[in-house]
């Protein structure tokens, strides 16, 4: 059996993953919203939040992103979230992060070859797609095994919805935790 290719990210109630400006503060208030630390991060969420991030974050072994996401994170100061490789799907490669001891890879030829490559890096673990676009095209290309989604209490009105310009795959709902602030929720992609 290949390795998972999972999608997460925080999304308000009406869908959004940003405001217009690119503003996710809102989407991520419920990480200082609980009274169990998170270890390894500055992060105090609900408990049953901690125990399913706790899993979550032991379990991916790479993540895939774009290049817009690496851009807007500053490349995370060069260490990238989880300490997994990065594969960046870009047209140009950043030249200060083309080194052999680099957190990331660039890839040029599109997003299957991306996969293809975390895939191999991860071992047994998951490929984490980590921004919205590459989740759309990925999801195109039949390569989503699951979505997801930390749907935060609110309302944002606007912004960078996360399913424009996606396929239509049918999802199955395979979890569902309660947290302070958010709830979790887990769906297999029917193919």
């Amino acid at each position: 059996m290949s390795t998972k290719v999972i999608f997460n990210i925080s999304m308000s109630l009406d869908g959004y993953i940003t405001s217009p400006d690119d503003d996710s503060s809102q989407l991520h208030s419920w990480y200082f919203g609980g009274d169990t630390p998170l270890p390894g991060t500055p992060f105090k969420v609900s408990k049953a939040s901690a125990e399913l991030i706790g899993k979550a974050m032991a379990s991916v072994g790479t993540m895939v992103t774009g290049r817009r996401t690496f851009d807007v994170s500053q490349a995370w100061g060069g260490h990238p979230p989880l300490g997994v490789h990065h594969f960046v799907v870009t047209h140009q490669p950043v030249a200060e992060w083309t080194k052999a001891d680099s957190p990331f890879t660039f890839i040029t030829t599109g997003v299957e070859d991306a996969i293809s490559q975390a895939r191999a890096s991860a071992g047994s673990k998951a490929v984490c797609i980590s921004s919205a676009s590459i989740l759309q095209q990925a999801l195109k290309a039949g390569l989503v095994d699951e979505i997801h989604i930390d749907l935060v209490h609110v309302l944002l009105g606007n912004g960078k919805p996360l399913f424009a310009n996606t396929s239509q795959p049918k999802l199955e709902c395979f979890r569902s935790v309660n947290g302070t602030g958010v709830t979790h929720l887990a769906f297999n992609v029917i193919r």
